[in-house]
């Protein structure tokens, strides 16, 4: 792996870190994950599993560190290590268009609801759901709506990321 790379993979984390700690709690603890998105764009740039297995375990250990959710740091890391290279998968399918905003918008929507759905899945079978709340309950509440925001995020952040690389000349696999 290449130090470059390392390191802009190191900063994306860093950044979806930052924004999960300041995203505010939405409903029993749970938020929004920002983290993804930097972890979705990261799989995009630089599409390999040495850097899908990286971003999936230190997102997923990041991620457990700055959780809200009562009990959820092993669901948290468990998700973000499958969700990785089931975004992956999908990104594979459609690599040739996949540069495309709409189509990352529509990778990130999928890529959120299996998120949502495996967390919510882990979550439940580890440590119960907080408050007795219903998994039906936290996926529309929590879930679908962190669907729509994750989905208008990366319609924003992808093409500054995307303009940010080609400014600067810095490289990426599928740029």
């Amino acid at each position: 792996m290449k130090t470059k790379v390392l390191v802009t993979l190191s900063l994306f984390a860093a950044i979806g870190a930052v924004l999960h700690m300041i995203m505010p709690p939405v409903y029993n603890g749970m938020k929004p994950d920002m983290m993804l998105i930097m972890m979705f764009i990261g799989i995009i740039l630089f599409p390999s599993i040495k850097n899908v297995t990286l971003l999936g375990i230190v997102t997923g250990i990041l991620s457990a560190l700055t959780t809200t959710f009562p009990g959820g740091q092993i669901p948290n890391v468990i998700d973000k290590i499958i969700s990785a290279f089931v975004f992956y998968g999908l990104f594979l399918v459609v690599k040739k268009i996949a540069q495309k905003v709409a189509v990352a918008t529509i990778l990130a929507v999928i890529g959120t609801i299996v998120s949502g759905t495996i967390f919510l899945s882990t979550a439940l079978l580890i440590v119960g759901l907080p408050g007795g709340a219903a998994f039906t309950t936290l996926f529309l509440l929590v879930v679908l709506p962190a669907t729509l925001f994750n989905g208008a995020a990366m319609i924003i952040i992808l093409p500054i990321v995307k303009t940010i690389f080609k400014r600067s000349k810095l490289t990426t696999t599928t740029i």
